[in-house]
């Protein structure tokens, strides 16, 4: 019989890891990349490019942390005995997934992939191209982005939401909006550095050559954190 083993999870590390492979999103980036373009395009100030890319990462900032925490408190008051089978089938949703992402580390189009819909992702172009012109407009596309990204590509997230909900409390709180800083924190990367000169083709490359590399640590890191939750469901380790 395997013993229980106790810890006190997740931590920081595991947080920072899953928020890490979480913000290498290509949707997001590739927004504000397309925002920018246009901005630069019309001749917009350097000033007014901070402030509306700024505004568009804020909206998502706030939309995703507001998501987690309704589904952190909303799993957080799910009774005990429920709560077990919900991780379970979780974690197994979280071990498929990881699987998915190295798969397409090896044969990326194949088969199925984790992703926004082609349909989508032309629409939220399409949006970013007019939204510039207006503060409304630019926060309602990162409310929008976020809201898409969150059921279609947030499977790190919601693993470290599971997990934060077997023991909910103000470090769990914190853990969360941790996890959102860094989140969002490559997409303010990437407008400080081209609001001080970086060309837009640099950060492009950038992105293209690391996708493959950031699907395969992904899958990895989806597959350690499904685990962990079936192994917390079933008792095997306990948070305390």
């Amino acid at each position: 019989m395997i013993g229980t083993v106790s810890a006190s999870l997740p931590t920081i590390a595991t947080v920072l890891g899953a928020a890490a492979i979480d913000s290498v999103n290509p949707c997001a980036i590739g927004v504000l990349v397309l925002m920018i373009s246009v901005m630069m395009t019309q001749k917009h100030s350097v000033k007014r490019m901070l402030l509306i890319g700024s505004l568009y990462i804020f909206a998502i900032f706030l939309t995703y942390l507001l998501g987690g925490l309704g589904l952190l408190y909303g799993l957080a008051s799910i009774p005990l005995y429920i709560a077990e089978y919900i991780s379970i089938l979780v974690g197994s949703l979280i071990v498929l997934a990881g699987l998915i992402e190295i798969k397409d580390f090896f044969w990326y189009g194949r088969w199925f992939s984790l992703g926004i819909p082609v349909s989508i992702s032309k629409k939220l172009h399409a949006m970013a191209e007019n939204s510039v012109a207006s503060f409304l407009g630019v926060a309602a596309l990162g409310a929008f982005v976020a809201a898409v990204e969150l059921p279609c590509t947030g499977a790190p997230y919601l693993a470290i939401i599971t997990l934060l909900s077997q023991y909910f409390d103000s470090t769990a709180f914190l853990l969360l909006v941790l996890y959102n800083v860094v989140f969002v924190a490559p997409l303010l990367i990437i407008l400080l550095l081209v609001a001080s000169g970086m060309e837009l083709t640099k950060v492009q490359e950038f992105r293209l050559k690391g996708r493959p590399y950031m699907r395969l640590l992904a899958g990895v890191l989806l597959i350690f954190l499904g685990w962990l939750l079936m192994l917390i469901a079933n008792g095997t380790i306990n948070l305390g």
